[in-house]
């Protein structure tokens, strides 16, 4: 499965209030998987000041008493590797046979190119042979483990997708072995949508890879390949996916957290995030950051658990639409009390007021 790790850039003066929340910790790395996490919840500035810091959030929610189970189990990680392997082996003939139709691959024209998985002392060097394989391709080829780099907030990532396929026009496309099933056509939204952000930031990677190279980025296809078991075999089955909206969002959120510098130099003095501090202290920190929880949030961060509890109350607890709603209305009790007309509407709470009175006219008329 795809590794990656980040090396550090020289540090400059606006990194420094960023860097002074980890106290004496290093910067938690990047990958694919918390770059596309990101796109959750881009108006939460506690998890974009956090992120940018490089903060270890899991230890950091473990630190205050909040603590969150996260990521695969050791099972479907197990199916996974399994599942890749079994694509793979030969030279990729199975996944040959399955991209052979979407990607329009001649099979027996197609060129075989491993860049081999090396330890991190020698990623720079794997990345110099992709950049040097994708400066010099021509034709239908696949490449395996491959390794691109993005920029997440003054930091360069090592990323690598599963595969980069070379459609016989020229065109290249990320393709993705996932382990979830497709079931009667269908699979699961939340972990396509998971899926296609994922891809998304390999798409981007390798766009900007092919723009230092001096090539068209268009090249890069915006529409991705994922290929997953059928039904509940281990048969695979290839589906596209546009991502040219995962794009988007992602852009918008590395733009984000590149100028947060600015958000974390205006907070308070005294504030940090070192996970040797005692909980109150970090919890005072924390609060000293404004959150934008949603309850989406506990598939995606690993401090949504603390923001729950801090929620509690709040129309924010009750889900985005809610709160979107009822703009301007903070809390519960807020709304419970312009629905009885309890509570006069400030002129920015109008508009959820009479919505709110209208509901209420509504329940007491079916009851």
């Amino acid at each position: 499965m795809p590794r990656v790790t980040a090396t550090p850039r020289p540090r400059d003066n606006s990194d420094s209030a960023l860097d002074r929340f980890r106290g004496a910790n290093p910067a938690k790395r990047h990958n694919a998987r918390t770059i596309a996490a990101l796109t959750g919840n881009p108006g939460c500035s506690r998890r974009a000041v956090l992120d940018a810091a490089g903060v270890d959030k899991p230890r950091l929610a473990q630190q205050i008493g909040f603590p969150m189970g996260f990521g695969q189990s050791r099972f479907a990680l197990a199916r996974g590797n399994g599942f890749e392997a079994m694509l793979k082996a030969d030279n990729c003939a199975l996944l040959l046979s399955v991209l052979r139709d979407v990607l329009a691959l001649e099979t027996d024209s197609v060129a075989y190119a491993d860049l081999g998985e090396d330890d991190d002392a020698t990623l720079g060097a794997r990345h110099g042979r992709t950049r040097e394989l994708l400066a010099a391709a021509a034709g239908a080829a696949l490449v395996d483990h491959p390794l691109l780099t993005l920029e997440v907030a003054g930091r360069q990532v090592f990323l690598e997708p599963d595969l980069i396929a070379f459609q016989v026009e020229g065109r290249l496309h990320v393709v993705e072995i996932k382990s979830f099933a497709i079931v009667d056509g269908q699979a699961d939204s939340a972990k396509v949508s998971a899926a296609a952000v994922q891809a998304a930031v390999y798409v981007l990677a390798l766009r900007r890879l092919l723009t230092s190279l001096g090539h068209d980025p268009a090249l890069v296809s915006h529409d991705v390949v994922l290929v997953c078991p059928r039904d509940f075999s281990l048969t695979p089955q290839a589906v596209v996916i546009d991502v040219r909206k995962q794009l988007a969002t992602l852009k918008r959120q590395l733009t984000r957290l590149a100028s947060v510098s600015d958000l974390a130099a205006s907070l308070p003095d005294g504030i940090s995030f070192d996970v040797a501090l005692p909980p109150a202290q970090l919890i005072a920190s924390l609060h000293e950051v404004e959150a934008r929880y949603a309850p989406e949030c506990l598939s995606a961060c690993e401090l949504a658990v603390f923001c729950r509890h801090e929620a509690s109350g709040s129309t924010a607890a009750l889900g985005r639409p809610v709160r979107d709603a009822l703009g301007g209305v903070n809390t519960i009790q807020e709304a419970l009390e312009l629905a009885t007309e309890a509570r006069t509407p400030t002129e920015e709470q109008a508009e959820a007021a009479a919505l709110l009175q209208a509901a209420a006219r509504l329940r007491a008329g079916i009851l």
